[in-house]
Parts: C-alpha cells; sequence; structure tokens
C-alpha cells in the first residue's frame, strides 16, 4: 500500500480488494485442518493458498505503533479484545450493486469482542455507529492529517481507516484492541452461503425494497444476499432505530454461531475446506492473524465456549442532548461496562425492555461492588424463535 494512504483497511483501498466470501473459523475443525493441510505436498499447497488469501493490514499496523506510548496497556494477561468491522463499502463490482460508490465509506457496524482469559466466556459489544465520540487526528486517505473532531464514531473509519478507528474506540473505552478484522458487504454475504444459509424467525412479513428484501413471516434461512439485507434494514423493521437493528445483527449473529456449531462442516474436511476458502478470502486483519495458523491460535481457546456464554450487547447509549438523531453513552452504565471488560470481569445479559438506557431496571441500584451488573442483550444461546 502507498504510504499516501488511509492508514489501515478502508472501504475504497487496496485492504479489502483481495478479500471475498465466505464464514467465520470455529473451533477443533480449523485444528484439524491446520494439520491436515501442513502435512506434504498437496496439502501444503492448500494451507499455503489459504494463508495468503488473507490481506494483512500492515498500514494500520506501522501507524498503532506510532502511537503505541498513547495506547491504553493490557491489565489481565491472556484475555484478549478484537475489533470487527463492518464497512458499507460500495467500491468494487460486488459491492456496486448496494449502492453507488460515493467515496464517503464509514464502518457501518463495529463491535469490540472480548475473549477472557480463562476462556471461558466472550462478550461482543456493539459501538452504535451513530454515537457522538472524540475522533482523534489521522493521516487522511489523500495525504494530509485531519484535524481532531466531534462527530459520530463512523466517520473515524471514512477519515482514516482501520487505525483511526481503532486509536477512536481506544480513546473511549480506555480497552486495548489486540487484534482487528475487516469485511465488507460482499464479505458478509459469502460468509452465510458458505455455510449454507442461516435460520432466522421473521415475525411478519418484511418488504424493504431499500434493503432489497422480500420475506414471509415464519421460521426462514436466509442466504447471504437476504442476511445482508436483514442486519442493515432500518425502516421497515422493528421501531427503525438503528438500536433496533444492533439487536437484530447481535441475533443473527447468535444464531450464526449456533449455526456454525451445529452443522457438520466442522467434522468435515471436504466441506471444510472451502469453508475456510471462503472466510480466508473474507478478511483484513492485523498482521499477527493474517495467516491460518495465526487465527487458528486466537480461536483454538475459545472453542468449547457454551453458546449460552458468548453474549451479546449494545453500550448503552441514549439520544444525544443535542441532536436526536445522534447517540450519547449512558454514564456511568458504560464507563463500568468498559472498565469490568479491561479488568477481564464478567458481565450478564437479559432481554430487557429497550427503554431501560441499555440496563435492567434497577441494575446496580444499591448492589455491592461484587455483583455481576446485567446489561440489555441477548446470548448465541437465545432461539430465534420462540
Amino acid at each position: 500500500m502507498p504510504d499516501s494512504a488511509t492508514p489501515g483497511a478502508s472501504a475504497t483501498g487496496d485492504g479489502l480488494a483481495r478479500r471475498r466470501r465466505r464464514r467465520w473459523l470455529r473451533g477443533g475443525g480449523l485444528g484439524a485442518a491446520v494439520l491436515l493441510l501442513a502435512a506434504g505436498g498437496a496439502g501444503w499447497v492448500l494451507y499455503a493458498r489459504l494463508s495468503d488469501n488473507i490481506t494483512p493490514d500492515e498500514a494500520a499496523a506501522r501507524e498503532l505503533a506510532r502511537y503505541d506510548e498513547e495506547r491504553p496497556t493490557a491489565l489481565v494477561s491472556g484475555a484478549q479484545n478484537i475489533l470487527l468491522i463492518g464497512t458499507d463499502t460500495r467500491a468494487g463490482s460486488d459491492n456496486g450493486k448496494y449502492g453507488r460508490d460515493s467515496g464517503t465509506e464509514r464502518s457501518d457496524t463495529t463491535i469490540l469482542l472480548h475473549l477472557a482469559a480463562d476462556r471461558r466466556s466472550a462478550t461482543a459489544v456493539s459501538l452504535p455507529r451513530d454515537l457522538m465520540v472524540r475522533v482523534p487526528a489521522c493521516p487522511r486517505a489523500g495525504g494530509g492529517q485531519s484535524d481532531p473532531s466531534f462527530a459520530m464514531f463512523n466517520t473515524a473509519f471514512q477519515v482514516g481507516g482501520s487505525a483511526c478507528t481503532i486509536r477512536t474506540v481506544e480513546e473511549l473505552t480506555g480497552i486495548r484492541v489486540d487484534h482487528h478484522m475487516v469485511v465488507d458487504f460482499s464479505g458478509f454475504q459469502q460468509m452465510v452461503d458458505a455455510v449454507d444459509g442461516v435460520p432466522v424467525c421473521v415475525r411478519e412479513p418484511i418488504d424493504d425494497k431499500a434493503a432489497k428484501l422480500k420475506l414471509p413471516a415464519g421460521r426462514i434461512t436466509l442466504d447471504g444476499e437476504q442476511a445482508l439485507g436483514y442486519v442493515r434494514a432500518r425502516k421497515t423493521l422493528g421501531d427503525g432505530s438503528d438500536t433496533d437493528r444492533m439487536d437484530r445483527q447481535q441475533r443473527f449473529l447468535g444464531a450464526l454461531v449456533e449455526k456454525v456449531r451445529s452443522d457438520g462442516v466442522l467434522l468435515n474436511p471436504v466441506k471444510l475446506y472451502p469453508v475456510l476458502d471462503a472466510a480466508t478470502s473474507a478478511l483484513t486483519t492485523d498482521p499477527e492473524l493474517a495467516s491460518l495458523r495465526g487465527l487458528y491460535r486466537l480461536v483454538r481457546g475459545v472453542r468449547d465456549i457454551p453458546t449460552e456464554h458468548v453474549r451479546f450487547l449494545t453500550a448503552p447509549r441514549e439520544a444525544y442532548v443535542y441532536d436526536s438523531d445522534r447517540d450519547q453513552l449512558v454514564q456511568p452504565e458504560a464507563g463500568e461496562l468498559f472498565a469490568r471488560l479491561r479488568a477481564d470481569r464478567p458481565v450478564e445479559v437479559a432481554d430487557t425492555s429497550p427503554d431501560t438506557g441499555g440496563k435492567s431496571p434497577g441494575d446496580n441500584a444499591g448492589n455491592s461492588p461484587s455483583d455481576t451488573p446485567t446489561y440489555r442483550g441477548s446470548t448465541a444461546a437465545a432461539h430465534t424463535c420462540e
């Protein structure tokens, strides 16, 4: 990537150009694949191809290294924090059908995934794209440096790519980001297709022209194109809010985890290779993860986490005081959440009313410091259809 390029994967840069296709990596099946593919001859060729599929985000690594002294310090050895960034780029032939490339691509979905040091739980925190935050000065894609600003969270990716987004998250949360992964529209779609679709429950018929989504009510298995519309739609699903959309994204990810774990793909190398080929092609990651072995080192310790201990929640938010179409964090709840993740302390989730500010009624009221707070959210074990 040229030195003048945005430091880190960007919606229009080389960081996303080599990624294409399918799904997340999981568990023992990946370990078996690594061993099988690394064992001689043709197997080694396949292994090398999978590793070469992943785009290393070298520019982001260089930029983050420049600011290493300013970044948060990891407090708990063994705990890991991975930033998952889904972008709304329309660049490229596969993404162009989702709209015109206006040159203002932003992070459409951002999730901070915390893996506990003992690998007995995982917590995925959605960060609202309309959250008003301080975005630091970042190098621009076309050269020069942006000024620090107070703006919507998703502008950080537009201004300075993945490195700028990571620095914004770290300043917002005080949590050190150890790894990051970036995927675009086409990558997400093909991940879902790689596992032969994901089942969800559609409570009412959907006809959303903006999302190009038309579905009947009931239990339905979404293919990649449908899944993309389902997780991105706002106007005709739920109450039309971004909070409702993030809830839907979290439920979908939970269903995806369930599908991956229950699918025979992981134990069948013949089925597994195409899935791994698709998954690795869909990713831009930090250099440490940019190989099949690097990804395996990350996931091997989480394969046995019970689905009820894979938690999804949204950072406690409310309407921004100066603009109801924007968000701000609810304090002290958000600060407490980030502090607990920093210290690798547990949180719980429950399906509570949206009007509680992101927390269950009465949480922390008169609680002792040893009590585990409960946030509005769900687990990967939650059923999508009741």
